[in-house]
């Protein structure tokens, strides 16, 4: 079995490739270890729960225990199907902040900054506004990715926004476009009341083309023959076989899969991969370094009023909502309830927002688990670029071992005094007298959790993953001994290699990171097609005009 490109992995920035090199006329092969998205806990957005925690949809893994997490090991959900990660992930739609992508361009990805991607940001987007207002000329509009907004019916969302404005911060009326920084409604990857993953938005297009081709297998190692990528050797049906490339082989199987596929192939940290025994074809120590996370903490506050989510928490309550999705793609079910959202600055002299709000009219666990109290709501939020750093490592040389992640959350000062900051702030918003008619006491933390100790203690043994890991196959100049893929995205030390997913971010993006990973394999596309990138955007962000005197 052959094609001219061989890409590992169908989630987010796999797909996207998939669909612009075989748009191009090139035979492709796409290896996904997972199988269908098929099924109403994939496609119901309501249900966003679900998928995250079935062994059918998730490669489960976990990470080290955090030694500043109370030694907990933390959940590291990544997809296990076609569609990767945007096929069980929250469907918040994010780009990030134009200065996270200048700052790549400044560390040595030479190319990549807001200008070189807001032109790939807006090729691939079918944005929508619903209604809502927002920012046309910034935006896309012909795209194979459908990205909307909720109803924003229930009255909370718009006292989380009012509460916002009261407390002196800005308005937003589109995160993802001039002014990221502020108050407004939240967007999502959600259409005609489906879950409009990166399978639905890109692959199955693909598919539908005779040059490109789906196969289902567990990639074990890329082949490498005198310094060039010649094919991936893979495990189908208990046989082990090559899928051989004529041109490249694209790696994007994720922040976890793609430096793991590196290693085992022997590129990568060479004391590390000797001491498993794997032949060292590239010295590579950057390979599975710099693995970045957003941590949140879930701020919650029982409501005086029944007009949350929680009338819909019980089984006859969720079949209506069930029953009215399948028949008709509508009610409740056809959101992922993140309706409204925040970017704020932690403190003057901060340039752009560092910390994120999602908003949800119901005090939930992320795996479905609601409060003891009954109605309630909550905002989840966390800081957006901590400096604590991770590793990606080998178990074994088996393919089959999940690798070794170890976040190393909170290492730093800065994490913590950033973490307190962000649950004071929270706080003041709830109240403001927007929230006056729905606040009735704070479940979590707690009014007993004021002093640092206390809320460091909160921390500690409540601070969740928002899943969004990154980092460990850094884009840089070819003389940095950290980068491992060089502004084209090329393996550096490697023929015919590329590695295109979240896994190249030189650091971590304000916000989910869902949309600058296909934005990643779209404009990856264009580097492996030879072509010239897009013509760069001159577009200015907004910039609050007091940020190194006021925090807001």
């Amino acid at each position: 079995m052959r094609a001219d490109y061989v890409i590992v992995g169908a989630g987010s920035a796999g797909c996207a490739i998939a669909y612009r090199l075989s748009e191009a006329g090139h035979s492709v092969i796409v290896i996904e270890h997972g199988g269908t998205d098929w099924g109403p806990f994939i496609q119901m957005p309501a249900a966003l729960s679900y998928p995250m925690n079935m062994p059918r949809y998730d490669w489960g893994f976990r990470s080290e225990p955090e030694p500043n997490l109370g030694g907990r090991p933390m959940a590291v959900p990544r997809g296990k199907v076609i569609g990767g990660s945007s096929s069980i992930n929250g469907m918040v739609y994010v780009r990030g902040h134009a200065r996270d992508f200048d700052h790549w361009a400044e560390a040595g990805a030479a190319g990549w900054g807001y200008g070189d991607v807001l032109p790939y940001f807006r090729r691939m987007e079918c944005w929508h506004d619903n209604g809502h207002g927002g920012d046309p000329a910034w935006r896309g509009a012909d795209g194979p990715m459908h990205v909307t907004r909720g109803p924003r019916a229930n009255p909370l969302y718009q006292a989380f926004v009012d509460a916002g404005q009261q407390a002196g911060y800005e308005l937003t009326p589109d995160y993802n476009g001039e002014k990221q920084e502020g108050f407004g409604p939240m967007e999502q990857t959600v259409w005609r009341g489906r879950r409009w993953s990166a399978a639905n938005a890109y692959l199955r297009p693909a598919l539908k083309r005779p040059n490109c081709r789906l196969v289902n297998a567990l990639a074990r190692k890329v082949q490498i023959a005198e310094g060039r990528a010649t094919g991936v050797e893979v495990q189908r049906r208990g046989q082990v076989e090559v899928i051989a490339a004529n041109r490249e082989v694209i790696l994007a199987a994720s922040a976890i899969n793609s430096p793991k596929l590196l290693m085992l192939s022997g590129v990568g940290p060479g004391a590390h991969l000797s001491e498993l025994g794997i032949p060292v074809i590239a010295d590579r120590p950057g390979v599975g370094q710099n693995l970045q996370d957003h941590l949140e903490v879930y701020i919650q506050y029982a409501s005086k009023q029944p007009i949350t989510l929680y009338r819909y928490w019980n089984i006859f309550g969720k079949a209506l909502i069930g029953a009215q999705w399948l028949f008709t793609r509508t009610g409740l079910g056809a959101s992922n309830q993140f309706e409204s959202a925040a970017f704020i600055r932690s403190t003057a002299g901060v340039e752009y927002p560092d910390i994120q709000y999602h908003f949800l009219p119901l005090a939930v666990r992320y795996d479905g688990k609601v409060a003891a109290e009954g109605h309630g709501f909550q905002a989840h939020v966390g800081p957006m670029r901590s400096p604590s750093r991770g590793a990606v490592t080998l178990r074994s040389a088996d393919p089959a071992h999940p690798p070794k992640i170890f976040f190393n959350y909170m290492s730093t000062d800065q994490d913590w005094t950033d973490f307190r900051r962000c649950i004071r702030l929270t706080r003041e918003i709830f109240a403001q007298p927007a929230f006056e008619p729905f606040v009735k006491h704070e479940i979590q933390p707690g009014d007993r959790s004021q002093s640092d100790d206390e809320i460091d203690a909160f921390i500690r043994e409540h601070a969740e993953s928002a899943y969004h890991p990154c980092g460990t196959c850094k884009m840089g100049s070819a003389d940095d001994p950290m980068a491992v893929v060089d502004p084209e995205t090329r393996v550096i030390g490697v023929e015919g290699l590329r590695v295109a997913d979240s896994s190249i971010f030189p650091r971590i993006t304000n916000g989910n990171l869902n949309a600058p990973s296909i934005m990643t394999g779209e404009k990856a596309s264009d580097h492996i097609l030879g072509r010239a990138p897009l013509p760069s955007a001159n577009d200015e962000p907004w910039i609050h005009p007091n940020w190194r005197e006021a925090q807001r």
